[in-house]
């Protein structure tokens, strides 16, 4: 049994969904693990990762449409404002979503469904450079 670790670097321009799917995947087939389970973990309190389909590019942008609807922004109701009024609802935004996937390799490859494509979820407005470590244990 083994175990690796990497850390992928993600340059956002500001919010939406950056698809790291590729990045991960060769790295996971550089690993020469064959069966295995990949953890994904996004390090900050401001952004999120997905599982979302990767086929139609009108799905990310409605899932991010729907947060801005869902949690907008300049609420009178948020306590924590210090950090610009994009920062609570960043917040709440990644709480409703995940930070970390659990991805079973199978045959040296992540067992992603067909439409299945792995997203940074970034909820601040303005460029952040996120990291995203990756750890794999396998044979």
């Amino acid at each position: 049994m083994k175990q690796l670790t990497e850390v992928v670097r993600v340059s956002t321009r500001g919010k939406g969904l950056y698809p790291i799917t590729r990045e991960i995947e060769r790295w996971v087939s550089s690993s020469a693990v064959q069966t295995g389970l990949l953890t994904v973990f996004c390090q900050h309190t401001s952004a999120s990762l997905l599982i979302q389909e990767n086929a139609d590019p009108d799905v990310v942008l409605d899932l991010a449409d729907y947060f801005e609807r869902a949690v907008p922004e300049d609420d009178p109701h948020y306590r924590h404002t210090s950090e610009g009024s994009d920062d609570m609802p960043a917040h709440i935004r990644t709480a409703l979503t995940q930070t970390s996937l659990s991805i079973p390799v199978i045959g040296g490859r992540m067992a992603l469904g067909i439409w299945q494509g792995i997203y940074l979820f970034e909820h601040r407005s303005s460029p952040h450079r996120r990291g995203v470590p990756l750890h794999l244990i396998g044979e």
